[in-house]
């Protein structure tokens, strides 16, 4: 029987997940990195970790699940975006990853709105924010002149682990999308833009599709993972892009919920035709010449793991939410925004942050948890209420990730979506949609929506309870009117922060 391997590539772990050719689960293993926050607003990487994570969870994938390593017929990747990988005229890093969560260079996001002006949204079809890869460029550029000169092409960060075990050097569109750098409708690296800021055509990889096969392993690589040297090796998507492969959003009118360190509404886009002016990503899918729109919660997952690791730490998940399936719809009068490390959507503000509203005695630590909870599912609903807003039908949402493992937020989701929430019976997010793109590549199937309908196979459908829904509406209403009281506060107290 032949296999895939799909490789996560995520903020703080790598996962490697074997399929066999009818999409059934044959085996995964994880390896953990460190993240570095030297300064507040600052996160980075080595991307060595990756490397070395990489390869040893695909040697344990390889140990534990006793298939033949000649079995697997190809390798793919997903990848967290944005995250600035600067090459050297050897290869080699000049200094650690600036990952996507990065919140340090808001001047250059305004110097990139000054210079470019209409031509941004036109062009890129995205803002200019923090965690995009052109403005980590420019403060690489600005304040450490002497590595940046040193630079000669940069990556992203599961690029620069096929480049690893490869030696090719290429991004695929649905990655190069999220860089500020990519004319997204035209499918190439923006001449203006680059011209606008003195970069050369040269410092960007050669763009390929998600599916295209790049190489097979190095000896090195084959060696230290335990696949053989011809193993074929694709060059995989963006983390969200995979993660919508993996969950069948291969066709209009499907939406996908990814609650993860960070949170996603994701909508299937059949054409760069719709023009959401901004308010959310529009980005180059993993499926070849499709689109997808998007909204990000920047601290969705991340919410609900500081609020254990802080009031509940050594406690597994179960016991911090015990309790909560007995608490009506508004968490008895207690809001909570999850801005911890600022927002994306509707607020690309890297200043604000969360709070807790309406704490009074009566309040135990299973309120304060469900209203974590909802506070995540309330912030989502900003980019479901901006897809209806524009046009978009949103009556099936397919959840996953850690807010589709829970049957009390499932349903929560159900209630502030006001829609169908599909679980799925094998999710497993990028990883998946990572493996499928192997799959495909392979030739094991005519298309990627022909490989979905082996592979993706849906569970349970959580439907909206009337009751619920006209509670959330009104606690929505609510939750939107928080940014704008709370902004001036949070600009106030930004000086006291280390």
């Amino acid at each position: 029987m032949p296999y895939v391997i799909g490789i996560d590539l995520g903020t703080s772990a790598v996962k490697a997940l074997l399929l066999d050719n009818s999409g059934a689960v044959a085996g995964e293993a994880t390896r953990e990195y460190p993240l570095f926050h030297e300064h507040s607003g600052w996160s980075e990487q080595r991307p060595d970790d990756w490397v070395e994570g990489t390869l040893g969870a695909i040697a344990e994938l390889l140990r534990s699940s006793a298939v033949a390593p000649e079995a697997v017929e190809g390798i793919s990747f997903s990848g967290q975006m944005h995250g600035l990988v600067l090459l050297d005229g050897e290869g080699n890093p000049v200094r650690n990853a600036i990952l996507w969560n990065d919140t340090r260079t808001t001047a250059e996001c305004r110097e990139i709105e000054q210079t470019l002006g209409a031509g941004l949204l036109n062009i890129t079809r995205n803002p200019a924010l923090e965690g995009f890869t052109l403005p980590k460029i420019l403060w690489v550029r600005k304040h450490e002149p002497e590595l940046f000169a040193q630079a000669e092409l940069f990556l992203l960060p599961k690029d620069y682990v096929r480049y690893r075990l490869t030696g090719t050097l290429n991004m695929d569109y649905s990655d190069a999308a999220g860089t500020l750098l990519l004319d997204v409708a035209g499918k190439k690296w923006s001449r203006d833009v680059l011209a606008s800021f003195g970069l050369g055509e040269s410092f960007c990889p050669p763009l390929v599709e998600s599916h295209a096969r790049v190489g097979t392993l190095l000896p090195e690589a084959a060696e230290r993972s335990g696949l053989p040297a011809a193993t074929q090796v694709f060059a995989g998507g963006a983390d969200n892009a995979c993660g919508a492969i993996g969950a069948g959003i291969l066709q209009e009118g499907l939406t996908m919920c990814s609650i993860g360190t960070s949170g996603v509404i994701l909508s299937y886009e059949g054409g760069s035709g719709n023009d959401y002016a901004g308010k959310v990503h529009f980005f180059n899918h993993g499926k070849e010449d499709a689109f997808y729109a998007m909204g990000v919660t920047l601290a969705a997952g991340y919410s609900l793991s500081w609020f254990k690791n802080t009031f509940a730490k050594g406690e597994s998940f179960d016991e911090l939410l015990f309790g909560i399936d007995g608490i009506a719809p508004g968490a008895n009068g207690l809001l909570f925004t999850p801005y911890l490390v600022g927002e994306r959507t509707p607020h690309a503000d890297s200043v604000i942050r969360g709070s807790f509203i309406g704490i009074d005695g009566s309040h135990e630590r299973k309120h304060f948890a469900r209203a974590v909870m909802e506070g995540i599912t309330f912030s989502l609903n900003e980019s479901v209420d901006l897809f209806r807003q524009a046009g978009k039908t949103v009556d099936t949402i397919v959840s996953i990730g850690g807010g589709a493992q829970n049957p009390v937020w499932l349903q929560m989701q159900a209630d502030i979506f006001n829609a169908d929430v599909v679980a799925l019976e094998n999710e497993q997010g990028p990883g998946l949609g990572a493996a499928m793109l192997a799959a495909y590549g392979c030739g094991w199937f005519e298309s990627l929506d022909a490989c979905a309908e082996r592979f993706v196979k849906r569970a349970s459908v959580y439907k909206p309870q009337q009751a619920a829904v006209d509670a959330y509406a009104g606690l929505f209403r609510i939750y939107q009117e928080v940014y704008g009281q709370t902004r001036g506060l949070n600009e106030a107290l930004k000086s006291f922060r280390n």
